[in-house]
């Protein structure tokens, strides 16, 4: 059975994702099939792209997170067939192929089902940027009367902590600075 991908052979600009029908990967302990319902775009994959993280080996299939359907597992308990799931991270378009395809093989660790009546392409923007922002806002000692400055509030990262601080603090004050204009600009939320 073959799929499309976004194989990647070289490193450079867009132009080096090729379309290919490629094999679908085959179940191997420990690991699920997962049909790609949906995708972000991270900087981190273009940095890849380049040729800027030296322990990528092309060819290679990008994408650091996903939402999609088990097709396949080796864990039917936690992770049935057709169960809704997300990944993101883990080496996924690193070190084993990511979710630029219709299909992608990942560890069974690295999948967390979810129960959503998002669409995908809403939930597909959710995965890295939140676990992103909530891990920023955990470690931060934010207090309802703190004032708080989010460089790069344009950013996915940025918005999704925007509204993480806004949900836990209501009235806080935020101010933002787009990541494109740098200090040059103040924007108050």
């Amino acid at each position: 059975m073959y799929m499309k991908a976004a194989v990647i052979y070289e490193a450079g600009g867009p132009q080096q994702l090729k379309i290919r029908q490629v094999p679908v990967p085959s179940v191997k302990e420990g690991w699920s099939l997962i049909k790609i319902k949906g995708f972000g775009l991270n900087h981190s994959e273009i940095f890849t792209r380049k040729g800027l993280s030296p322990t990528v080996s092309f060819p290679r299939i990008l994408g650091i997170e996903c939402t999609g359907t088990i097709a396949e597992s080796t864990d039917p308990f936690r992770l049935p067939t057709g169960t809704k799931g997300i990944s993101f991270m883990g080496e996924m378009g690193r070190a084993f192929d990511g979710s630029y395809a219709e299909y992608t093989l990942l560890p069974n660790q690295q999948i967390y089902p979810v129960s959503s009546n998002l669409p995908w392409p809403d939930l597909a923007a959710i995965p890295e940027s939140c676990y992103t922002a909530f891990g920023a806002l955990k470690s931060l000692r934010i207090q309802a009367d703190s004032s708080i400055l989010v460089r790069g509030g344009t950013s996915g990262v940025g918005l999704a902590f925007l509204k993480l601080i806004k949900a836990k603090f209501p009235h806080i004050h935020i101010s933002t600075y787009p990541a494109h204009h740098g200090l040059k600009k103040k924007r108050p939320c």
